[in-house]
């Protein structure tokens, strides 16, 4: 048996030999035909082609498909690439854009600054909104103006539209303000056209109150407030809003201020007026001045005693 099996070994080694040297003898003269340059031998090559290759369709179908899903993957690739160069491009382009707004709006609150109509006589500081406070007790702003600024406690503050509050702490580079919303806020105001005094109050409503008016049948809800300069604590006719009325129908205050956007304020310098010390001699009629009371006469020698008795 064992010299059997060697005997299929040796005719299986013999036929594999004669088809692979039966194979190159094929593709060697293929190779010949293909190469030879003859009128002949070229119109065979044509006939060949034109009967084998149609049939072949079939074979070429999955290289041909491979083909396309390669050239798809490579156009997938480059739309990819410029979908995210178009993302980078478009995150840019909203940087920008918030950019520009906010130079927009800072723009328009400097244009509003210089809109603001003041007494000639009065110079202010401007100065930039730094922080705010956020507390529910106390509302108020950081400036960067101060004292080197020349800064004083008590100076009135605006933005671009109205009064805004007073400078409550100084300190070398900054200084507090106080807002009118706050609960420690009071300013005494005039309501035109009536010319009623009052007083507003902060109560950490965007509205403060108006309290102690002397005839409220005269004001109504549409009235301009202004500063009435009672007191020294603010120059008169500060524009702070217009009057108007809760459903409690409490008298309050529309600020003309925009506390939502304060980016950047106006400090007034208040210097105070003079004080007269003296008061001067009573006017007569017929731009006579009467005469000044007399002076104790001092002398410096002693007075007698009394002599005794």
């Amino acid at each position: 048996m064992a010299k059997d099996r060697t005997q299929d070994g040796d005719y299986s080694g013999q036929l594999k030999r004669l088809l692979v040297g039966v194979l190159i003898l094929c593709l060697f003269g293929l190779f010949l035909i293909w190469r030879i340059d003859s009128p002949r031998i070229e119109r065979f090559r044509a006939q060949v082609i034109d009967r084998v290759v149609p049939n072949f369709d079939w074979a070429m179908a999955p290289i041909t498909g491979t083909v396309n899903i390669l050239r798809d993957f490579q156009s997938y690739q480059r739309i990819y690439q410029q979908n995210q160069e178009l993302r980078r491009e478009l995150q840019q382009m909203k940087a920008w854009k918030e950019a520009a707004l906010q130079l927009e709006q800072e723009n328009a609150r400097l244009l509003d600054l210089n809109n603001v109509q003041l007494d000639p006589r009065l110079t202010f500081v401007t100065g930039v909104v730094l922080a705010d406070s956020g507390s529910p007790f106390r509302q108020s702003v950081l400036i960067n103006v101060g004292a080197r600024d020349g800064i004083v406690d008590g100076w009135a503050a605006m933005d671009g539209l109205g009064l805004v509050g007073r400078i409550s702490g100084v300190g070398q580079n900054t200084a507090r303000v106080i807002l009118l919303t706050d609960t420690s806020s009071r300013i005494p105001v005039t309501i035109e056209p009536s010319g009623q005094q009052a007083l507003v109050s902060g109560d950490n409503t965007p509205a403060p109150t108006v309290s102690f008016v002397e005839t409220p049948d005269r004001v109504r809800p549409g009235d301009r407030v202004i500063t009435s300069g009672d007191g020294g604590v603010f120059p008169a006719g500060l524009h702070v809003g217009q009057l108007t009325k809760d459903p409690g129908g409490r008298l309050r205050v529309r600020l003309s201020a925009d506390y939502e956007r304060l980016e950047f304020l106006r400090v007034l310098r208040n210097w105070r007026e003079e004080q007269i010390a003296d008061p001067g001699g009573l006017v007569l009629p017929g731009g006579r001045r009467a005469a000044p009371l007399p002076e104790e006469a001092v002398t410096d020698e002693p007075q007698s005693e009394p002599a005794d008795g």
